[in-house]
């Protein structure tokens, strides 16, 4: 099959193309770099000529009020430019838990993704993934200093990135779901503990302070960020990860 996936030079794209490709599919990854610009539409409709699936691996540049604009234009052009163009099956990557945390606007955004796809005129898939290992360094910037990073108590289930990729080309290959496949890390971590554990691999001696007030994920609470039964969970542990 041929498959075209947009943002196949990013993260998750490259390790996407790459299964694939291995697969004996032919995977083209597509972004603004190759001329295929998901915002202006700019290249789409030739990208598209001839692809039996579209993957949309495309990310909102940033989280806050500005994210919901950005899905919503980007789906339309890909949706638009798909059904014209024939392709028989579309593939995005969500958030495990989305619907769960509304108070976060980037959240909100990603629903709004998925509701579109599922309401467009293409049979689709969509993959949801709890967070990724590859973040997590990130995560504990946003409410760094010198001496401490304040983390809350939130629950998360976190994944590596390679494992996210072979359940998106998993999902890919296949017949379209018409529904959502969760995916998920083996371990259930709380922030804050995943913090510790992080810092010590490193050899950073920072503190880790239990705020449940800091950061984006103290916005999810409970169980949200939490794979639920049915989910496919991966092997991948993140002390293996971070030993490699």
């Amino acid at each position: 099959m041929k498959i075209a996936v947009i943002g196949g030079t990013g993260l998750i794209g490259s390790r996407v193309v790459k299964l694939l490709n291995a697969g004996g599919h032919e995977a083209v990854p597509l972004s603004p770099s190759s001329g295929v610009d998901l915002l202006s539409g700019q290249g789409l409709a030739e990208a598209l000529t001839g692809a039996d699936v579209v993957v949309n691996l495309t990310n909102s540049p940033t989280f806050d009020d500005a994210s919901p604009a950005f899905f919503q234009k980007s789906m339309d052009n890909l949706l638009a430019a798909a059904d014209a163009a024939g392709v028989g099956h579309a593939v995005i990557l969500s958030i495990v838990g989305a619907d769960l945390v509304p108070d976060l606007v980037y959240y909100r955004a990603k629903v709004l993704q998925e509701d579109i796809l599922k309401a467009g005129p293409v049979p689709y898939s969509i993959v949801r993934a709890t967070q990724f290992f590859e973040f997590v360094d990130a995560v504990l910037t946003w409410t760094a200093d010198e001496d401490t990073v304040r983390l809350p108590a939130t629950l998360v289930q976190p994944m590596a990135a390679d494992d996210v990729a072979q359940a998106v080309a998993d999902v890919s290959a296949g017949a379209p779901l018409r529904g959502t496949r969760d995916i998920a890390g083996p371990e259930v971590f709380a922030l804050d503990e995943l913090g510790r554990i992080t810092l010590a691999a490193h050899g950073d001696r920072r503190a880790v302070v239990t705020d449940d007030t800091a950061g984006m994920f103290a916005a999810a609470t409970g169980d949200a960020l939490i794979a639920k039964e049915g989910a496919v969970v991966a092997k991948t542990t993140y002390r293996e990860w971070l030993a490699r």
